[in-house]
């Protein structure tokens, strides 16, 4: 499906993106600490309200 070429293309720009990722991330996270503190709690809040709708949703269906 893909030639060798393209799959160790793909390869390299994944662990290059990766990278740069996570060199920007350290780079700013003096500021992630400060303009985003209390971000993890709706995050969190979030993720339980969809699970909450999930499991209402397989107990009305069901």
């Amino acid at each position: 499906m893909f030639s060798s070429g393209q799959i160790i293309f793909a390869a390299f720009f994944v662990i290059i993106f990766v990278a740069i990722m996570i060199y920007a991330y350290r780079k700013d996270l003096q500021l992630h600490k400060r303009y985003y503190k209390g971000s993890l709690r709706i995050l969190l809040v979030f993720i339980l309200f969809i699970i909450t709708i999930v499991v209402i949703k397989k107990f009305i269906v069901s």
